[in-house]
């Protein structure tokens, strides 16, 4: 007899997280814009007007909480420069039962959107002790050696732990294995994550060039686990008018569903898109959301619980 497995997928309005939240370990999406975050500085177009007008819909910066019911602790995926107004939102949602700050904070590379959050815990703000901050090796040099950050390993504000790609560590009763993926690397490599609780498996990249320059193939990949959340930037390569989309490469929306438009329905519905530009549709066009969905896919929405 065939085993059936469901992942459940649940999108709590803030008043209420904290009377139905799961007793086994989950994720939630605590930003799901590209580094700008939703609305854009200095946007003045019809994307933004309406968010500049309409509070509710604006939306952080990309990033995920590992939250452990069992043993209380929760672990931090991205530092953004949203991440006062996150850490605060995830202790009221979340009831004041967890510590305020996270045991770990895992970034994938160093690009404002991911990790400028860091300054917050210096002596400026928090002041924090030893606050681990997990890093691949390029990413752990660049801040040793460059300031400001340079100035919160000095001080023992972050711990700074070494992460080798393709090798899993644990949290908790969890593991996080983090691996490399192609991106515009200025200043550090770029990381992606797989996420295994003990109930589910997660993969997280908000930011690849392309899936062509991959050495891993993304639809196997998404097979492998239960819920993806991949880079959906842009939604067609119209929508810079200021500058060539080029000079940013991300997978077109269009790109990832056509690379999945032969698998199954259960393969496409592992997919949820992320990292939304404030020029993509899906950020707050209820048709071109509507599309995605009538095609299989999701999109990740802020608040969003997965379990």
């Amino acid at each position: 007899m065939k085993r059936l497995i469901f992942l459940i997928v649940v999108l709590f309005s803030a008043n209420t997280w904290a009377a139905t939240l799961p007793q086994t370990t989950y994720i939630i999406a605590l930003g799901i814009a590209q580094d700008g975050g939703y609305p854009h500085m200095g946007c003045q177009k019809n994307c933004c007007k309406i968010a500049w007008a309409n509070p509710k819909m604006q939306k952080q910066v990309v990033s995920l909480a590992l939250v452990d019911p069992v043993n209380k602790k929760w672990w931090l995926f991205e530092a953004t420069p949203d991440i006062k107004q996150q850490l605060q939102h995830f202790k009221s949602q979340t009831n004041n039962a967890y510590p305020y700050l996270p045991e770990g904070v895992f970034i994938t590379h160093a690009h404002i959107g991911h990790y400028t959050g860091l300054m917050e815990f210096g002596r400026e703000v928090m002041a924090t002790k030893s606050l681990k901050v997990y890093v691949l090796p390029k990413l752990k040099a660049f801040l040793e050696q460059n300031g400001p950050w340079s100035q919160l390993v000095k001080l023992n504000n972050i711990n700074i732990i070494g992460l080798s790609a393709d090798q899993a560590i644990t949290v908790s009763n969890n593991t996080v294995t983090a691996f490399t993926v192609p991106h515009r690397d200025e200043f550090s490599e770029t990381a992606g994550f797989k996420i295994i609780t003990p109930t589910k498996k997660y993969l997280f990249i908000p930011d690849i060039d392309k899936w062509s320059k991959w050495n891993k193939d993304i639809i196997t990949e998404v097979k492998n686990v239960d819920v993806a959340m991949v880079d959906a930037t842009f939604y067609s390569n119209t929508e810079l008018a200021n500058r060539a989309i080029a000079q940013v490469p991300h997978p077109l929306l269009t790109e990832t569903t056509d690379l999945f438009k032969n698998e199954t329905a259960a393969v496409k519905r592992k997919l949820y898109f992320i990292h939304f530009n404030h020029t993509n549709p899906l950020l707050w066009s209820a048709k071109a959301q509507q599309a995605l969905q009538n095609k299989g896919f999701n999109l990740a929405k802020q608040d969003q619980i997965f379990y």
